[in-house]
């Protein structure tokens, strides 16, 4: 009779490899590109000063 079970491996051994590392370093990455954009953005805004008030 032919034994279709795996081998035993060890549980600490198995980790996220290569791919997970690519995944994190990309969401770094975009991250990265977000936030200098994001701060691109707010730099554009103009803020109405307190003397410049028009209501008057």
């Amino acid at each position: 009779m032919i034994s279709i079970a795996t081998p035993a491996t060890d549980p600490t051994s198995i980790g996220p490899g290569l791919l997970g590392f690519i995944v994190v370093a990309a969401i770094g990455v975009a991250l990265f590109f977000l936030i200098k954009s994001m701060n691109r953005q707010i730099a554009k805004i103009e803020v109405p000063h307190e003397g410049n008030s028009k209501s008057d």
